[in-house]
């Protein structure tokens, strides 16, 4: 059987990177609308509550483990996915994309990342999630639970930064340095969130997956603007 010549043509027009990442964009999608409805039919609750008191003294839910140095330690982390630090980072990202001559990528860079902060005070809004009092919290919080604001934006944010940081590198090494880093940093802040007994553990997944989707997005809408002169082309990448 023989694929339509429409078919074939447009298989040829779609780079395979381009197919890959939209895949993970439908997959991380998938992933945040199964747990979000997983959660609300109650289903995921018992796993919630074991994976945070593992993380508890056995018998006293208001100690974490690993003593007061590693709960100091966590809080410094959970710093890294609040408003102050990744709005300086970004700053300092978009600096460098102007004096690098890359205004274009600068200013798209910014509606990217704060239309991710739209869309993860919208999610907040519209599952008011309650959260954890099966643990003490570590630090102080007042928004919703779901998703994670903290995970969410981390994802969003550090890795968004690091996919228009690695358009500008003609390295893979230095490309691929980037995103782990930025994968390392989103890690860090979402288990520094349960750790703290402020989120459930399925906040941060869901926080995770539609961070990484939106960024993946952003760097799929980077390449097509790119392709059109709308913003600087990509780096060609040594091996």
């Amino acid at each position: 059987m023989q694929l339509p010549a429409t078919l074939i043509a447009l298989t040829r027009r779609v780079e395979i990177v381009t197919l890959v990442v939209i895949l993970l964009i439908a997959g991380a999608l998938w992933a945040f609308i199964a747990i979000a409805s997983e959660i609300a039919e109650g289903d995921l609750h018992a796993f919630d509550e074991a994976v945070l008191l593992a993380l508890r003294v056995p018998g006293d839910p208001a100690t974490p483990i690993g003593g007061r140095e590693v709960e100091i330690a966590m809080r410094d982390i959970t710093a890294l996915g609040g408003v102050t630090v990744l709005t300086l980072v970004s700053l300092a990202v978009l600096a460098f994309l102007v004096l690098n001559r890359k205004r274009a990528s600068a200013l798209f860079l910014a509606f990217a990342i704060l239309g991710g902060q739209v869309l993860a005070h919208l999610t907040k809004s519209a599952f008011s999630r309650p959260r954890p009092d099966l643990v003490s919290h570590g630090v102080e919080v007042a928004s919703a639970s779901f998703p994670s604001g903290h995970s969410m934006m981390a994802a969003v944010t550090y890795l968004t930064l690091a996919v228009m940081l690695a358009r500008s590198e003609t390295t893979f090494r230095l490309r691929a340095f980037y995103i782990t880093v930025a994968a390392i940093l989103t890690i860090l802040v979402g288990g520094s969130r349960l750790y703290l007994g402020v989120h459930w553990p399925t906040d941060v997944l869901a926080g995770w997956t539609l961070g990484a989707a939106w960024a993946l997005g952003v760097w799929l809408l980077a390449r097509q603007l790119a392709r059109h002169g709308q913003i600087e082309p990509e780096s060609r990448a040594d091996a």
